[in-house]
């Protein structure tokens, strides 16, 4: 879908891997610029989680990609960037404000040598303003943003959501500006800047409770019975049941009635699962405790009640509706052997975003790369002695 679009990639950690990943798979030739001892995330991963020695983030969020290891303070390195531009469509890079500025390949800079490029900026806060130079980190920005009081109790302590939501977001975001940088380049033949950055998602992803807050003041207070967002009706959360938890989400007054089979809802209307929802979620926790989720479930199937289990990651691998998505596929790795790893997310007919290249050795396309952009054997083994590149078993007379 994107094949004949080039793309460097100045990214590391995940949220500029994981937008330059999505355009990836979508075919763009990415080639992934990376320092002499390698992106950050080739030797970082959450959990330890290492393959033969391999990153787990790392695999996650860099197939598709071609490596290309330069030392771009060397100015034989720099000259390298600047031809492969000449050719290039977008730059997406996710280093701190000024760094790019500092190594040569600003915007202003490199749109002198390409004006059709999109040059797309992933950054913490934006690339100016008072929080320009504060560390931009996911747990950080939620706590920013307002995120974290959202979902805390009266009197409990704020709760950052347990994944890193944020970062995946503005990668959504970055590459989605992008695509929209390249539809409006085919149809003014101009190129232009695009920024992403934390803060905004992590409002954007409040688009509801923001909003709410910004018309009327405030949201509800949080009982400590079970819901879960300080702006939905009752029921609406994790509760306690005989054996375990389930999940409850936006059930009228008459239907859990009908299918609790109590007299505990009379005198409630329709609207007062809105108006009187701390009496209604007291009332549906204390109920959920007499019988076991298995036996809830079953109830709830036959009143149309909107539920679900709570479910661990062993059980969702093994979810059947994951597996019809194809939702989780199998990696052959020369490294790292066969691992399993998230895959695209949105389906398109007529395509196919499996994995052509594996996520790739540090520099393992370097010598190809140096190739494609004329130079010659001998040049290449110069560049590769004097160390200005780096490559993995390369043989530039190839």
């Amino acid at each position: 879908m994107l094949q004949g679009i080039r793309i460097l990639s100045f990214t590391h950690f995940l949220q500029g891997p994981s937008a330059v990943q999505m355009l990836a798979d979508l075919g763009a030739d990415v080639i992934k610029i990376e320092p002499p001892g390698g992106a950050f995330e080739r030797s970082f991963a959450g959990c330890n989680a290492y393959v033969n020695d391999m990153s787990v983030l790392f695999l996650a969020a860099n197939r598709n990609q071609r490596s290309l290891a330069i030392n771009l303070k060397e100015q034989a390195g720099k000259e390298i960037i600047y031809k492969l531009i000449e050719r290039t469509d977008v730059v997406i890079e996710n280093y701190r404000p000024g760094v790019m500025d500092r190594l040569g390949f600003g915007y202003e800079r490199l749109k002198e040598i390409n004006p059709r490029l999109i040059y797309a900026s992933l950054t913490g806060y934006g690339s100016d303003g008072p929080y320009r130079d504060k560390p931009g980190q996911d747990l950080l920005v939620q706590s920013l943003s307002g995120m974290t009081l959202l979902t805390h109790g009266s009197g409990g302590r704020p709760t950052p959501i347990g994944m890193t939501a944020v970062d995946q977001h503005a990668a959504v975001l970055g590459a989605f500006g992008v695509l929209a940088a390249l539809f409006r380049r085919e149809r003014t033949g101009e190129g232009g800047k695009v920024e992403s950055n934390l803060l905004s998602a992590a409002l954007d992803l409040q688009i509801e409770p923001f909003n709410y807050y910004l018309n009327i003041g405030k949201l509800w207070d949080m009982p400590d019975t079970g819901i879960s967002t300080r702006f939905h009706s009752a029921p609406y959360g994790v509760y306690r049941t005989k054996d375990g938890w389930i999940t409850m989400s936006l059930n009228p007054i008459d239907r859990m009635a009908a299918a609790f089979e109590t007299d505990k809802f009379e005198g409630y209307a329709a609207g007062d699962e809105m108006k009187r929802r701390d009496e209604i979620d007291a009332i549906v926790a204390e109920l959920l405790t007499e019988k076991t989720t298995e036996e809830w479930l079953a109830r709830f199937e036959k009143h149309a009640i909107w539920c679900a289990p709570v479910r661990t990651y062993d059980e969702v691998a093994a979810d059947p509706q994951v597996a019809w998505n194809r939702s989780i596929m199998e990696v052959r790795h020369p490294d790292a052997g066969t691992v399993r790893l998230l895959g695209h997310p949105v389906k398109y007919e007529g395509y196919d975003c499996g994995v052509r290249r594996h996520p790739p050795r540090l520099g393992e396309h370097t010598a190809e790369l140096l190739r494609e952009t004329g130079y010659s054997a001998e040049e290449i083994r110069k560049l590769l002695e004097d160390k200005v590149v780096f490559g993995s078993a390369v043989n530039p007379a190839e």
